[in-house]
């Protein structure tokens, strides 16, 4: 398998450790959403709520306009 060869490649020219830890956490979550472990790990009411809030979105009488959101968090976006 050439691109594993690549990737062990690459991972041995990488000096900085904390370098390392940073992208051995993104390629964990990203492995993590490929195989479903975040949707398993919910309860079957988180489940059904995501899946309500996801129907839902698909009225636009559900959303907020990004006007009105930058306007009840201005406090923390001005930082």
């Amino acid at each position: 398998m050439r691109t594993k060869e690549d990737f062990h490649k690459l991972i041995e020219k990488i000096e900085d450790e904390e370098v390392l830890k940073g992208y051995f956490k993104l390629i964990q979550r990203l492995n993590n959403n490929q195989t479903g472990e975040l949707w398993d790990g919910l309860s079957r009411a988180e489940k059904e709520e995501l899946l309500l809030s996801y129907d839902e979105s698909f009225d636009p009488n559900n959303l907020v306009s990004h006007e009105e959101v930058k306007n009840q968090h201005n406090k923390w976006l001005e930082k």
